[in-house]
């Protein structure tokens, strides 16, 4: 897959994150915690959260792997392991890893506060932990991901431009994902920052696990409330759990505006189709770039500095060394500039028979 057009954000979007709790650390600092240089011939722990969401078994783990490979000359390991959505197995992984004598860490935590201890058991064994995707707690050293907030801004400007001057006529239901999950929670106050005010709520769900049955089951609930003459939008974080959510809407026969994210293959057909009406395209290679170059650097005693652009502050240290990624709302305006110019998907791979009217019909050919 051809790397994403879009550049990694290098010092342009400076993020603080407001920080928590009692407990404060020092900042991860630039250099690997095991003091000691190391050759190409390191070993990479990488640890994705679940499996249920599209991209990290065909575009994340992939993406790191080779990336580490190139960096390394072809003498890099990358020691893989998925927590399946369970923060106690997550856990039991970095024990694992630490046990196998890993050089560095890539985690994406199921749960950002309990996976704390954790990296501070990695830390203590010398092993520097790079955060991925999401701002795990704990000593980390290194952290990649998008600008959260910048994502639910552009969902929420996404649905306010769907529904236009209907905006306040009805009302719209928010389906945010997991509380577990801080991105999620950044995705929401960005959405609300653009929303608030502008229409309004009629319920709103924080979505278990961001599990697509959960979505669906969430959606029926509000229909039931709400009445379904009532619903003119909804505000869905992902894609997972915008399909969900329009299962329940096709049930009840309405038909509004969806937002999503990820841009995973059956939400840019959705948009297609137009029963989605958009997603957020998140350049996963950048990102993947970012986290194996900073965890080889790790690893072998280097600094930073080239790399890591950005400052961000977790709930318990300072000062991370980070990079952030920018983002693009994904219509069906734009899905030949995003997804299938950077070789995400082909138009075949969208373009199936029961999509080829609908694709004809935007000119996707």
């Amino acid at each position: 897959m051809r790397r994403a057009a879009f550049a990694v954000a290098a010092g342009a979007m400076a993020v603080s994150l407001a920080a928590c709790g009692s407990a404060k650390e020092s900042g991860g600092g630039s250099k690997a915690s095991s003091g000691s240089k190391k050759g190409d011939a390191i070993k990479v722990g990488l640890l994705l959260p679940e499996n249920q969401t599209a991209r990290y078994e065909k575009f994340d783990r992939p993406l790191i792997e080779k990336k580490v490979q190139e960096l390394t000359n072809g003498k890099g390991k990358v020691v893989y392991a998925n927590a399946k959505q369970d923060a106690s197995l997550q856990n039991q992984q970095v024990e694992t890893m630490i046990t196998n004598k890993v050089d560095v860490l890539i985690v994406d935590a199921v749960d950002s506060a309990a996976i704390q201890s954790s990296v501070q058991k990695a830390k203590d064994a010398g092993i520097p932990v790079v955060a991925y995707d999401r701002l795990a707690q704990g000593p980390i050293s290194a952290y990649t991901s998008f600008d959260n907030e910048t994502v639910g801004k552009t969902q929420g400007e996404a649905l306010l431009k769907a529904l236009g001057s209907k905006a306040k006529s009805g009302k719209i239901v928010m389906m945010n994902g997991s509380v577990t999950d801080p991105n999620a929670a950044q995705f929401k106050k960005g959405a609300h920052e653009v929303l608030d005010g502008k229409v309004n709520v009629g319920k709103e769900y924080d979505t278990k696990d961001w599990k697509p049955e959960n979505a669906n089951s969430n959606m029926e609930a509000a229909i039931s409330a709400l009445g379904k003459k009532n619903i003119i939008g909804v505000y869905s974080a992902n894609d997972g759990m915008a399909g969900g959510i329009i299962t329940a809407l096709k049930a009840a026969g309405i038909s509004v505006p969806v937002t999503g994210q990820d841009a995973e293959l059956a939400g840019v057909q959705r948009i297609v189709a137009g029963t989605q009406y958009m997603s957020v395209y998140k350049p996963y290679a950048p990102e993947a770039d970012a986290a194996a170059e900073m965890a080889v650097d790790l690893a072998q005693g280097k600094s930073l500095d080239s790399v890591a652009k950005d400052k961000v502050d977790s709930p318990t240290t300072k000062q991370v060394p980070s990079v952030l990624v920018p983002v693009t709302a994904l219509t069906k305006d734009n899905i030949k500039d995003t997804v299938i110019k950077d070789g995400v998907y082909t138009v075949g791979d969208i373009c199936t028979a029961q999509y080829k009217k609908a694709c004809d019909k935007i000119g996707l050919k």
